[in-house]
């Protein structure tokens, strides 16, 4: 493949260079294929006719750069190596911006699927599709026990004050895409910053942790943990409360045709008083708060959903399916609603 035929974003002749150089064994003749890109980070497989690699890098145009921090996705990656999350081997970081024409690192290409939509787990039948989801909250319980410190991350968030700056900060991404009044998030808000509980002990936060972001091989194991571009320190509880509310969405989908994965509506999925229960099991955090943690959630998808509104009123989304988006706010700030008020 010559760099002309390349995938936007990589140029070979450059990237075969640095290869040649960074990699041990590897040839500098590559050919790539884009296999996930957009508005998240850009992924390739890169071979060089006798092995394969993935490289991820920001997206095009992208001027950003701390939300899209490849330095800090390839450390925490590099840092959870020896320990009981299925994560890829990592083989290097390229700072050098020259060499195509943004950071990127590369990491090993692992064997697994993203299931995404609960047609895929259908047909893998109940028992298998349970095993995958009690796997998917172990491996969650997994990384909520490692100790930050222990493999070096002590300093890879401010974990002080974590879920009061997650209230702030969604109340600020809502108020910046307004463009019609919502009395629910206005609760929402009031007792979420009413009601801020003692936080549990620090640990790393995924911050997007979902079925279509891990790998699962043909026997239903987790063999990799992807997309890390969120992760820090904080609250760990935050990552369970945020997995339930995706499910949630997604049992919600109908024909799983939206944007949301709707994997929890596969027959054999664990419901969401099993999910929690088995993440208790394999964890030593006090969850009697938890239906704040089920608020916030609510309020930051509602958040991040309310930006992409107020983006189609505004003509700025494309493709189909957005004009259903504004009300799917409503019944999921309600659930948030009722999850605080029950626990509180």
């Amino acid at each position: 493949m010559t760099t002309a035929d390349a995938p936007p974003g990589l140029d070979l002749d450059a990237l075969g260079a640095w290869f040649a150089a960074e990699i041990p064994g590897a040839g500098d003749r590559l050919d790539a294929v884009l296999i996930a890109g957009g508005k998240s980070n850009l992924t390739y497989v890169v071979t060089d006719g006798a092995a394969e690699w993935i490289v991820r890098r920001p997206p095009l145009g992208h001027v950003l750069a701390t939300a899209h921090d490849m330095a800090r996705e390839y450390r925490v990656m590099s840092a959870l190596q020896d320990t009981a999350v299925p994560v890829p081997r990592t083989y290097a970081l390229c700072r050098d911006a020259g060499v195509v024409g943004a950071e990127f690192y590369v990491m090993e290409r692992c064997a697994g699927t993203p299931y995404r939509r609960a047609s895929e787990l259908a047909e893998l039948g109940q028992a298998r599709t349970r095993t995958i989801s009690e796997r998917l909250v172990d491996t969650l319980a997994a990384l909520h026990a490692v100790d930050p410190e222990s493999v070096g991350l002590g300093d890879f968030g401010r974990p002080e004050g974590f879920l009061a700056r997650q209230v702030g900060r969604w109340k600020k991404q809502l108020d910046a895409s307004h463009s019609r009044d919502l009395p629910a998030a206005d609760e929402l808000h009031r007792l979420l910053a009413a009601n801020v509980p003692a936080e549990s002990a620090t640990g790393i936060v995924h911050g997007d942790f979902r079925l279509d972001n891990v790998l699962v091989d043909h026997e239903d194991r987790v063999t990799a943990v992807l997309d890390w571009e969120m992760a820090t320190l904080g609250d760990p509880l935050t990552d369970l409360a945020l997995m339930l509310t995706y499910h949630r969405l997604g049992t919600g989908a109908g024909d799983g045709s939206g944007s949301v994965s709707d994997v929890s509506a596969a027959p054999g999925f664990l419901d969401e008083r099993a999910v929690v229960e088995r993440y208790a099991q394999g964890s030593e955090r006090d969850l009697s708060s938890f239906g704040f943690y089920l608020g916030l959630a609510a309020f930051k998808l509602a958040a991040i959903l309310e930006g992409i509104h107020y983006r189609y009123l505004n003509g700025q989304t494309v493709g189909a399916g957005f004009d259903q988006i504004g009300e799917a706010i409503h019944p999921l700030l309600d659930a948030g609603l009722t999850a605080i008020k029950e626990n509180s």
